[in-house]
């Protein structure tokens, strides 16, 4: 066994302390009434102690006990010392004795936080009382021996008598070494228990936190990508049609008309978004449930791309396959945002190309390529974060990089199939730096 200086059970409650208190006053009570009793009927004969010593005894047994979880050792080592002294000068009082002592072994097996320590006060009691009980009975035997003219080692009646005796003993000790190791091991895994349920709830606690702050950074994601596009489009075409509104009344009619209508998308978008968040049973929608676009829906966002003063092209590469719905969200929001920040970034005159490779060789990849001004230094941003944690959402990556003769490149591969598990990452909020 080890020793240790940290109990790994709880230490005892203040109510189990009180409970001990109680425990001696009992014992008091018990070893007072045995020991008058026992006096009155001269368990000893003419050899037994006179009364005030056994009520002596029985102060001597009794109190120890009402600090045996603070102090398990010493009480069980005076206790014990008290009883061997009993028994040998014959004091009229045995059988409190007995259960007091059984409670001190126990206590020391089930409360001694130091384990090595702990064996070591028991074995050496229980040798001391078998020794002590071994000469006993020999020096018994031969007196017997003597007045029945029996040869002494023989098995005599009263030998037999004593073997007995020695076996209950044997059962007694045992019995306090074995229930006190039990009472500890369950202790102690009383207490890991308690330990890990704690570990669990403060675990529930915090992923219930996660989840929420997860929910929360995800619809600001949607708000963004709702929003962001149809804001961005709404502003270019609203600053063109004030640019001709005086030389060309009808063509500033037509983008104020485009300005309208993307203001009822953009509401259309929103209400349906407000509607999912209110669904009562969420756990059935998909991860980008508010997202209701795919790769099937790039021509509309490329020809709203060239509507808004970016002239955008779209090429398909290779035969279209399956692709997971999360995966489509996902390719088309980075598009959307890639467009979003040319549109902002490349200055006037700049192009925009798209390009959807179904020919790789181990999922989709789609590039979004911009013409424009020359970028010597890349700001990052929200834009970047949120194309990343897409990208990364559906098990893919991404390239965001400039390019030597103006503009920039967005290209990002992800698998066909949606991701098992979705990383926090990907449920974080997006914005409209790029």
């Amino acid at each position: 066994m080890v020793s240790t200086d940290v109990a790994p059970r709880p230490r005892p409650t203040a109510r189990e302390l009180r409970n001990d208190v109680v425990l001696a006053a009992v014992i008091l009570v018990g070893a007072i009434l045995s020991a008058a009793l026992s006096t009155i009927a001269e368990v000893y004969g003419d050899e037994q102690a006179p009364l005030p010593l056994a009520l002596g005894y029985a102060v001597v047994l009794a109190v120890p006990l009402a600090v045996r979880r603070r102090w398990p050792a010493t009480v069980a080592v005076i206790v014990s010392a008290a009883y061997f002294a009993a028994v040998t000068l014959h004091i009229p009082e045995i059988y409190v004795g007995n259960i007091a002592m059984f409670i001190a072994l126990y206590t020391v097996g089930a409360w001694s936080i130091d384990r090595r320590r702990a064996a070591i006060v028991r074995i050496a009691i229980i040798i001391g009382m078998f020794t002590w009980l071994i000469i006993w009975m020999y020096q018994e035997a031969i007196v017997q021996a003597d007045e029945l003219d029996v040869a002494a080692g023989a098995l005599s009646p009263y030998i037999a008598y004593m073997l007995i005796n020695a076996l209950i003993n044997v059962l007694y000790f045992g019995g306090a070494y074995y229930f006190g190791e039990h009472a500890w091991v369950s202790g102690v895994q009383r207490a890991a228990l308690e330990q890990r349920t704690l570990d669990l709830e403060r675990e529930r606690e915090l992923t219930g936190a996660q989840a929420v702050a997860l929910d929360r950074v995800r619809i600001a994601r949607e708000l963004h990508d709702v929003v962001a596009h149809h804001v961005s489009v709404m502003g270019v075409q609203a600053g063109a049609a004030r640019a001709v509104i005086d030389r060309d009344p009808d063509g500033a009619k037509t983008m104020l008309a485009a300005v309208e209508e993307s203001a009822r998308e953009a509401i259309r978008d929103l209400r349906h978004l407000l509607e999912t968040l209110r669904t009562g049973d969420a756990a059935e929608l998909p991860i980008d449930a508010p997202s209701t676009v795919g790769l099937d829906a790039l021509p509309e966002l490329i020809e709203a791309s060239t509507a808004a003063g970016l002239p955008t092209t779209f090429t398909v590469v290779g035969t279209p396959t399956p692709v997971a719905t999360v995966v489509q969200v996902n390719l088309y929001r980075i598009a959307q945002e890639a467009l979003t920040n040319a549109r902002r970034h490349a200055g006037p005159g700049a192009t925009a190309d798209v390009r959807l490779r179904y020919d790789h060789p181990s999922g989709v990849e789609l590039e979004v390529v911009n013409t424009g001004r020359i970028i010597t230094g890349m700001r990052p941003g929200l834009g970047q974060l949120g194309m990343r944690e897409r990208a990364t959402a559906s098990g893919g990556t991404l390239e965001l990089a400039p390019r030597d003769r103006g503009g920039f490149r967005v290209r990002v591969h992800v698998p066909t199939e949606a991701p098992s598990i979705v990383g926090a990452g990907s449920l974080a909020g997006t914005g409209l730096a790029r």
